[in-house]
């Protein structure tokens, strides 16, 4: 069987989760502790970085966004990023907004901070990036509500990678109990309907040692 190697909060290993579970494709996750930095996994991804997904012919690929244009090019039956050159285009600006922009200023900043700085021994969040990434959150999020007020998908008409790269994100803070959902209607009403989707069912049954899930984040219906 394909595996996996994730982190169980990263949004980039969520984002391959998600693209895996709406292809139905099968596959084995591993937490992998990347820094431990096993000398197996090294020799697999020498940056010692996840997600790692590597297929039943001992093919690795390394990085979501190249394992997700894998996934799209060998699994083509349900498309990651839609039927037209214009929607494609669109997607791919939407994933680099949300795995760079978004990730640089809002994730790594929160996420970064309070939970990655801990498992790497680097000390205590720093105040200061924790206000940035406050600071940040409210314009991204005001972005997300537009996009999903004036289309049906983030995107455009159809369901694609914009959407899971957001929701990658978004789950991960909503994991920290980082949103207030209250001031976010069309956010929320979006995220509820990705999350009803067989593919996310698996990310909301995830355990992380050491902090627990803000009490909404397992329903459905928040």
């Amino acid at each position: 069987m394909r595996i996996l190697y994730h982190l169980p909060l990263s949004p980039y290993c969520r984002k391959v989760r998600l693209a895996l579970g709406e292809k139905r494709l099968q596959f084995e996750l591993i937490h992998e502790r990347v820094w431990d930095r096993r000398a197996e996994f090294e020799a697999i991804n020498p940056a010692c970085t996840v997600p790692v997904l590597q297929e039943e012919t001992g093919l690795a690929i390394v990085d979501s966004s190249a394992i997700c244009e894998y996934l799209d090019e060998a699994y083509p039956d349900v498309s990651l990023f839609g039927p037209t050159l214009a929607e494609r285009a669109e997607v791919r600006r939407l994933v680099a907004w949300f795995d760079h922009k978004f990730g640089m200023e809002v994730t790594a900043n929160l996420y970064g901070e309070k939970q990655l700085k801990r498992l790497l021994g680097h000390g205590h969040a720093d105040g200061a990036v924790l206000r940035a990434g406050y600071a940040n959150l409210k314009p991204h999020l005001e972005y997300l509500g537009w996009l999903a007020e004036s289309r049906a998908w983030l995107a455009g008409a159809n369901l694609s990678l914009a959407d899971f790269a957001a929701a990658a994100h978004i789950s991960t803070l909503d994991f920290m109990g980082e949103i207030d959902w209250t001031r976010h209607p069309a956010v929320k009403d979006w995220y509820a309907r990705l999350k009803s989707r067989p593919a996310f069912r698996p990310l909301l049954q995830d355990k992380v040692s050491g902090l627990a899930a803000a009490p909404h984040y397992h329903d459905l219906d928040f």
